[in-house]
Formats: structure tokens, sequence, C-alpha cells
């Protein structure tokens, strides 16, 4: 799987880069891998599914391949996130065409990208799915940033990220069913714009069935979300439960990246599985930390747990590691503590 991971996480950098690579020695450009802060969307339950709300930063414990890591920013819900423990996090304004990986970039709401699945599965309940997915973004926090994409066999990105919720609902009623789906194909181009921004990022995926014209597959997906700091949720029909595979896949997604999986037998439970996640979104923690010196350069094990025996019975939900991830560029400069790419955060 590692060897697929790194192939395919080779290609998307290479399309994603605008040009092309040259056999002659006249592109200069390079590879380096860097580690900067890593940031961890956390949820905290009870026995029943209720959100544990209430926490402090030294409530949680996080260790990194067995390392404890010391936080250094912590943010329950859609409260702005702020330094633990007299963390040296910089803040300064965020680069043109990305983020900087510093405090500001984890100060407004969430980058909420939502991908609906437009394939000739979807002819039959189409109109309510879209009904569905407007409700979600009308019922979002103003502060949050929305990007709309829809696939079938092709992804098209209907609405870029934005604050404007006109925009993105007019992409909602734009779309258009027919063609087959290639469900990962879109979602791992998905997965990497939103590996563009930093603070909290998710990708909401609404799909009526199984992929059946992906020639990327879904483990290498859940690593590059995994490794970009993305949580994947997933609602999908009853006809994704026809075949288990499908429904495997979805549910171990969605765990490995702290995300969840629904499955809707209509378009009531749809809307139920929708307020879901909207509910989750604004119960999560936003913990982050600059991990310490460690010699491992590929994937590496995250582990958040909570302080105290009066905690051990709530469960936490989270992305368990990330493979640190090459970032290109075409000349050495200085660098300086804002010189990042976050690379198990981004």
């Amino acid at each position: 799987m590692r060897r697929n991971f790194l192939l395919f996480l080779c290609v998307v950098l290479t399309l994603g880069s605008g040009r092309s690579g040259t056999m002659n020695g006249q592109d200069s450009s390079d590879f380096r891998v860097v580690v900067s802060m890593v940031q961890l969307n956390v949820a905290v339950t009870d026995k029943n599914g209720n959100y544990i709300t209430g926490l402090h930063p030294e409530d949680f414990v996080i260790s990194e391949d067995g390392i404890a890591e010391k936080m250094a920013t912590f943010a329950e819900g859609s409260a702005p996130a702020r330094s633990v423990g007299g963390a040296e996090v910089p803040v300064a304004q965020p680069s043109e065409g990305g983020s900087d990986g510093t405090l500001n970039s984890m100060i407004a709401g969430s980058e909420i990208f939502v991908l609906f699945d437009t394939s000739n599965y979807m002819y039959r309940d189409f109109v309510f799915a879209q009904d569905a997915i407007a409700e979600f973004v009308r019922s979002l926090g103003s502060a949050d940033k929305i990007a709309f994409y829809s696939y079938s066999r092709d992804l098209l990105r209907a609405t870029s990220l934005t604050a404007d919720r006109g925009q993105v609902l007019r992409g909602v009623r734009s779309t258009v069913a027919g063609d087959s789906a290639a469900l990962y194909n879109a979602l791992l181009l998905t997965v990497k714009d939103a590996a563009q921004t930093t603070g909290r990022r998710f990708v909401v995926v609404f799909s009526n069935g199984p992929d059946s014209s992906s020639v990327v597959p879904p483990e290498d997906v859940a690593e590059m979300a995994q490794s970009a700091g993305v949580s994947v949720y997933m609602i999908s029909t009853q006809e994704a439960k026809l075949e288990p595979i499908s429904t495997a896949v979805f549910e171990r997604m969605t765990a490995q990246t702290g995300g969840k999986a629904y499955f809707a037998k209509s378009w009531k439970d749809e809307r139920r599985a929708f307020a879901s996640i909207r509910d989750d979104l604004a119960h999560l923690y936003n913990l982050s930390y600059y991990p310490k010196a460690n010699p491992n350069t590929g994937w590496r094990s995250i582990t958040v747990k909570l302080a105290g025996e009066k905690y051990g019975k709530y469960k936490v939900r989270t992305r368990n590691g990330y493979r640190l991830q090459p970032t290109r560029f075409s000349a050495p400069r200085k660098t300086s503590a804002l010189d990042t790419q976050p690379a198990g955060s981004n």
C-alpha cells in the first residue's frame, strides 16, 4: 500500500504543480520534507455517543510514535484557537494562495469541502439529495468557508472555497445527473485541494452507490487524507449497502481520518446524517503540536488519550497518524519560523 500511495502522491503533486518536470536537467526543482505544526480534530463522547464538552488542554495526552508531545494550541468547537503553556506560535498573515501554519490560520472557522455524487445512480432521488446538501450548507456557522464539488466520471469544482452561501447554493442547484461514478478519483483530488489550506479542514461526501470507474485505490486516498490532516465524512444511501466491500471501505476510511460514515435509508435519514455531521463539527476539539525530534521519516502514529481515571469511560476519535510529505521548491532560500509546509497538519 505504501508503494502505491507514494506513486499516486507523486502523480498528484506533478499534476497539481501546473508544469511537468524535464529530463534534460533544465528544471532545477527539488523535493524536501518539512514537519511543522500537526493539527488534530478530536471528538470526545460518552458510551451513549453524547459529546463531552468543557475539557481543557491539560485533559489531553498526545503522543507520536510513543513520544510524548507538548500541545501548542487548543480550541473547542468554533472558538478561536489559543496558545497553550507559553508555546511560541508564529502569528502572521497567510501567504497568497495558501496558508501559513500559524495561529492566524486557525482562528476563523472551518474549511468544508462538500463532494456530491451526480452519477447515473442518482436519478431517482437527485432533488432530495440536493435539498439535504442545501440545508446543510445553510446550517453551517457564518465563519465557515465552503467549497462545493460534484463528480460522476470526472470531478467538477462548481464552487471554490468561499463564505458566500448564495454562491455555494447556486453551485448545488446547477448540478445534473449522469455517467458512471469515479468516487475515489474525485475524493483524491478533493483531499489534495483541502490540503492546500490549514486549520480545521473537512471533506463531506454524499455518495449514492459504490465506485465503478476509479483507477485510484481507496487505501491511497485514505492515507493521503490522514497525512494531510483532512477528516472525511461520508453519507451513502442503501445502494452502497448492497456491496459489502464499499460499506467496509467507507467505514474504514472515515474512521482512519477521524470522520464518520452514515448509511441513509431515506431522504429523511440523509437530512439527519447531515445534521449529525454539523453537530459533530461544532463539538470537535482542535489540538496542535510541534513534533519533537523523531528519526522516523515514514508513517508516524498518533495517539490521543484523556488524562486521569475519571475520563477512562470516554471515547476519543481522531486520525491515527500521518506520513511525511515532500514539498517542492525551485530555489534554495533562507528559512524562518514561518517557512514551513505543514506535513501532518496541512
